[in-house]
């Protein structure tokens, strides 16, 4: 698949993403029906809206790719595919749930181990990131469309971190002591991959958490605006594990965090 091809499934989801993003605050605004998972997570109907949108879009597009989403996985089935879609209908369903503004709406495609696409829909803050390439990661806000690059935008000697817990472990605070932070914001979802691409934080660390659907769409949008993605120990962060779970963390808007 080239760039052109990749650039127009990209787009091609934009207008979905939006209706999809604006359904799940309709659906919130009338009140929301919950249900709890295998796993004792809720789900709501809102979540289940925005994955028949995004997913029967892609099928469109893409038909004869492979779709993993959240809420219609198998964990028991091994993934054994090298080209397939990722999707978390709504990634931060207990914020959304909650009448929160950090919950974002994913897709990704992975080639190969790499997510190479990826729409993060983020409703409640008006904002909708895509990316189809390296050097092509955009923030679409307020109808106006601009490219992306992690290039800072916090005061210079300042380095703020991005953290899914108001108090990360020990492990997580020593390995930001070695890139000088000093300041840690506490975000929910991948919302915290896109902030990064877009320079206004400057690192997110995380132990083993989560599933591959949780991070590819956000992992791609950094990626290729230019960010540093590996596992805490300074491997490559790969996608298409047999049982979709997350190794260690760590996401870098630069090298030199205060350039």
């Amino acid at each position: 698949m080239n760039k052109d091809e990749l650039k127009n499934i990209a787009e091609s989801l934009i207008e979905t993403f939006n209706y999809a993003g604006k359904e799940s605050i309709r659906l919130y605004e009338e009140g929301l029906k919950i249900e709890i998972k295998e796993d004792q997570s809720p789900v709501s109907n809102g979540d289940l809206t925005v994955n028949d949108l995004i997913q029967k879009k892609i099928i469109e597009l893409t038909p004869n790719i492979k779709i993993i989403s959240e809420e219609t996985v198998d964990l028991n089935v091994k993934n054994t595919s090298k080209i397939f879609w990722l999707i978390d209908p709504i990634d931060g369903t207990k914020e959304y749930i909650a009448g929160k503004d950090e919950y974002t709406l994913n897709a990704a495609l992975i080639i190969n181990t790499v997510p190479v696409l990826g729409l993060v829909g983020v409703p409640k803050k008006n904002r909708l990131f895509y990316t189809y390439a390296p050097g092509e990661s955009y923030l679409i806000e307020n109808d106006d469309v601009k490219k992306i690059n992690c290039n800072k935008l916090q005061p210079k000697e300042k380095v703020v971190a991005v953290s899914s817990v108001i108090k990360p472990s020990d492990i997580i605070l020593n390995k930001l002591k070695e890139y000088k932070v000093n300041s840690i914001i506490k975000m929910a979802s991948s919302y915290k991959f896109c902030v990064i691409a877009t320079g206004e934080y400057d690192i997110y660390a995380a132990r083993e958490r989560a599933h591959e659907w949780d991070y590819a769409a956000g992992h791609a949008v950094a990626k290729n605006a230019g960010a540093i993605i590996t596992t805490l120990d300074e491997q490559p962060f790969l996608y298409g594990k047999e049982n979709y779970k997350n190794p260690s963390l760590l996401i870098r808007r630069a090298e030199n965090l205060n350039d």
